[in-house]
């Protein structure tokens, strides 16, 4: 008789953002007439910059001729692609070559995918609160051990608690981990490391031979100097961290999907590289993104594309404001939202965090994330994202402002 891999069943519950969408759409199914406003998943709104959908149109262009006609892609991603990235980084103090570039479907993926390569008993650590995927892709790999419902904690995971009390700030832990997961400019909580305070993690993990698995997938939504846009830019980060980028909070590939990883050769354990292990595992499982996004992906790093994209990014930032500037109006502790595109925010003291995605759904019709689906420590708080219109933005803030002020 076959055998699943029953590590899937440790898992409470669906993914939080399907647990969201079904309960959103049994309260609009029950309620058709309420216009309902999301500012709960991370998804953007705008269009595509003209400079991409120009590139696009080219690509697909070239795909009608024999003579330019494209069929798989190069494992680590074309040259084209690989070369301009690797300038960037270069153009930014950063070390890094086009052969240690990874492009890919989406920086989600590879944060899923990453922790293949490593032993089955490696020890992980990670932020509290802290995007899903990073813990769940281990618990299907049967490296966190037994979880208890009563703390949502699982017994083999290091969780690092970033709170207010120590400004979201994840402190070096107490028990020694093989795995570092940092997702910086931070999801759900939207605030970030200084270049002083990411440099005690680079000589952590190298103190201890630990690896840091660096999710940037914000980096463009930066704005204070001293938030470093790579670990890279870090002194010792070749020898202990892999750095995962994406292409959807920057540019709105969110429904085109691409995104790279950087694994430097300088990264080794028992004089193995990394590099060549995720070469391997890339190059089996995985037949490369589609030529005509990565075209698209190359007017990214064009003059033309730099400054659409730029105002993007201010316009959800725009949005951001707006939220935080509404939600502190009226009284609320709010977070983020300076340095990343999501705002998180105290819940009333009377309400879990599920109570008050309930409150909002229900009495404001306005959809957010509650914190403790992001781990324990996310009990008590709220995320809403920048990511709305900003006419869906501003008419969610008033509502939400009704509701305190009532």
């Amino acid at each position: 008789m076959f055998q699943l891999n029953e590590n899937y069943l440790k898992l409470p519950g669906s993914y939080l953002f399907s647990t969201i969408a079904k309960k959103v759409k049994a309260y609009q199914d029950e309620n058709p007439d309420k216009r309902i406003i999301r500012l709960g998943i991370g998804d953007v709104t705008q269009p595509l910059a003209p400079a991409i959908i120009k590139a696009l149109h080219e690509a697909v262009e070239e795909m009608g001729h024999a003579e330019t006609f494209h069929g798989y892609a190069p494992d680590l991603g074309y040259a084209f692609l690989r070369d301009t990235l690797a300038a960037d980084y270069q153009a930014k103090g950063c070390q890094v070559e086009a052969d240690e570039i990874f492009v890919s479907d989406g920086a989600k993926s590879d944060c899923g995918n990453i922790q293949e390569i490593f032993a089955p008993d490696s020890r992980i650590a990670v932020c509290d609160p802290v995007y899903p995927v990073y813990v769940d892709s281990n618990v299907m790999a049967g490296r966190t051990g037994d979880y208890d419902e009563a703390t949502g904690t699982w017994s083999n995971v290091i969780y690092m608690p970033c709170t207010a009390e120590n400004g979201f700030v994840p402190q070096l832990p107490e028990e020694t981990p093989d795995l570092i997961y940092l997702c910086i400019p931070n999801n759900p909580t939207g605030t970030t490391l200084t270049r002083d305070q990411l440099k005690v993690w680079v000589d952590y993990a190298n103190q201890v031979g630990a690896v840091i698995l660096y999710d940037a997938a914000y980096e463009a939504y930066i704005a204070e100097d001293d938030v470093p846009h790579s670990i890279y830019e870090i002194p010792g980060a070749r020898t202990c961290a892999i750095e995962f980028r994406s292409f959807s909070k920057n540019a709105g590939f969110t429904g085109v999907r691409l995104g790279f990883t950087v694994v430097p050769k300088d990264l080794k354990s028992n004089g193995v590289m990394a590099h060549s292990l995720w070469a391997r595992r890339h190059g089996t499982k995985f037949n490369g993104a589609p030529y005509i996004v990565q075209k698209a992906a190359m007017a990214v790093y064009s003059e033309e594309g730099k400054a659409q994209l730029k105002e993007q990014v201010a316009y959800y930032m725009r949005n951001a404001k707006v939220i935080y500037d509404g939600l502190k109006e009226v009284g609320y502790e709010v977070y983020g939202g300076i340095n990343a595109p999501y705002i998180w925010l105290k819940v009333p003291e009377s309400m879990t965090s599920w109570d008050f995605f309930d409150y909002l759904l229900t009495e404001a019709n306005v959809v957010g994330t509650p914190g403790s689906g992001f781990g324990p420590s996310g009990e008590g708080y709220f995320r809403l994202t920048a990511f709305g219109t900003y006419e869906n933005t501003v008419e969610a803030i008033g509502r939400i402002k009704k509701l305190k002020r009532s």
